[in-house]
């Protein structure tokens, strides 16, 4: 007899959604994490000074607040000391002049504003996020259920016979549309452009991709309508209440575990072998890791899909973190509340960092990403002091250079280029923040390198479990020989951010699997 029903490999969003779902169903549940903690990028630390708790990782919970695994399971989590703080004005853009574009919660207030930019883009912008609005359970059933499926063919049938052909192709068509193509075409005023380019980076897109204009459009939809909310205490908060809950409900969650192979025998996963020897019997196996971890390490190159095309992991991601010893004073108004602010100048700045860093160079001048949870959460840090949290979603995985020449490197992460491309953020971040070198106590920065030393799937510092070009998503997503999460092995499940739905902290795959088990 099997040890326990599921055995799930790893513990970031989607393991711990599915072995929640799980355990409360009443099956017997067990979590191994290799990492001394649970959460995978839910992870809140004193990083910096003792009394400043950084989200080192993962921050902002809008995906999870909006999606199914929330309905399912956010009165449990609740109980366990999930909590949501809000904040009316969720994005902004800054631009390197000092101009600024604040978006809200109220849709009214947004038209108003985008239309006294330039005439007709606030309009624009109530249809676009409108058009999501009555598209939702259509669009949201294919960015989030198992698409391969009867399920969702004949939804896409009934929606083609009620809309008639052409109009879906036309439908189809238009999500297949870059952000440049989208922004570029609907929008005059660069405020706005500029506003929105940037949000294609954190679905792992450029401005040129295909289907990141409908991607963009979801985001400007789910800003609007849910904020950019954080947990109180901090993300691994929220990792720490999946944990309760699990065992509340009988599971188990061991941490300082490494699993090191999937046991397979007659096609049919059978448990998994531990790095200290101990072999657990398992009913089934489900797998939170990157590709190459499952089919290289844990199944040793012995299984696997075929496939002609080999996966490929995306740009990497920076992060860097500030202790303040006092209130952020920005040099623009209007921002202080505001959740994530983007440091760019428009769609071609996005574009031209992107692309840097594609072609392994370290950008001239990164998108900048930054938050303030302590506005939204002062539990983050002590009483008149602050917290700025930054994210840079277009650094590179390997360096080959650096687009400024300024910068010399080896093709290697080291600590001095980690320090000297921080101090280059720093700059851009010193023209708009007048305080910064004064109230200053502390900054950490994390490399690619180092964000992939302290966890294992994230290969190069990718962020988003594999490059999320049209040819490795959705049905393709992370190979097009795979279906859904299934991986040609009986009762071994494959899930995270390098399956579908993708990317973010949305838990979708864990729910999808976890609900194709009876949860």
């Amino acid at each position: 007899m099997a040890a326990v029903d599921h055995l799930i490999v790893g513990s970031g969003i989607n393991a711990l959604v599915a072995a929640a779902m799980l355990a409360r169903k009443g099956d017997r549940v067990l979590v191994l994490e290799r990492e001394d903690r649970v959460g995978g990028c839910m992870f809140t630390d004193q990083i910096t000074v003792p009394g400043f708790h950084h989200d080192v990782m993962a921050a902002t919970f809008v995906l999870f607040l909006t999606g199914p695994a929330q309905a399912a399971l956010g009165e449990d989590l609740a109980r366990h000391g999930f909590e949501y703080c809000h904040t009316a004005h969720p994005t902004a853009v800054l631009r390197p002049d000092g101009s600024a574009l604040v978006l809200t919660t109220d849709r009214a207030a947004n038209i108003a504003a985008f239309n006294a930019r330039h005439p007709g883009d606030g309009d624009q912008h109530g249809r676009d996020v409108g058009g999501i609005e009555r598209d939702a359970e259509f669009l949201f059933a294919l960015l989030g259920q198992p698409l391969w499926s009867r399920k969702t063919a004949m939804m896409v049938a009934k929606r083609a016979w009620r809309e008639g052909l052409t109009a879906t192709k036309a439908w189809f068509g238009q999500a297949m549309e870059p952000a440049r193509g989208w922004l570029e075409t609907r929008y005059a005023a660069p405020d706005v452009q500029a506003l929105w380019a940037p949000w294609v980076l954190h679905v792992g897109l450029t401005p040129e991709a295909s289907y990141g204009g409908q991607m963009a459009r979801v985001i400007a939809f789910a800003l609007e309508a849910a904020g950019a909310p954080v947990v109180k205490g901090g993300a691994g908060r929220a990792a720490a209440a999946f944990r309760a809950l699990i065992e509340e409900k009988g599971g188990e969650v061991r941490t300082g575990c490494e699993v090191t192979r999937i046991l397979v025998e007659n096609g049919r996963a059978t448990g998994v072998e531990t790095a200290n020897g101990d072999r657990i019997a398992a009913r089934n196996v489900i797998a939170s890791t990157a590709p190459g971890q499952l089919y290289g390490a844990l199944l040793g190159g012995a299984h696997g899909p075929e496939s002609p095309k080999v996966f490929r992991h995306g740009r990497g991601n920076f992060q860097l973190h500030y202790a303040l010893d006092e209130p952020i004073d920005w040099a623009t108004g209007g921002l202080d509340d505001v959740a994530l602010i983007h440091l760019a100048d428009g769609i071609d700045s996005v574009s031209k960092s992107a692309n840097e860093a594609e072609r392994g160079l370290l950008p001239e001048t990164p998108t900048i990403c930054v938050g303030q949870p302590h506005r939204l959460d002062p539990t983050r840090c002590p009483e008149g002091k602050a917290i700025l949290w930054l994210q840079i979603p277009d650094a590179p995985r390997v360096i080959k250079g650096d687009a400024a020449g300024r910068i010399a490197t080896d093709g290697t992460w080291t600590e001095a280029v980690r320090e000297a491309f921080a101090d280059r953020i720093e700059a851009i971040l010193r023209r708009h923040i007048r305080n910064l070198d004064r109230a200053k106590l502390a900054r950490r920065a994390y490399s690619p390198a180092d964000l992939q030393a302290m966890n294992v799937n994230l290969v190069g510092g990718d962020p988003y479990g594999g490059a999320c070009t049209l040819d490795q998503s959705f049905i393709w997503r992370p190979g097009a020989a795979q279906v859904n999460n299934d991986t040609g092995i009986k009762g071994l499940y494959h899930i995270g951010a390098s399956t579908h739905p993708g990317p973010g902290l949305g838990g979708g795959s864990g729910f999808n699997v976890a609900k194709g088990l009876g949860a």
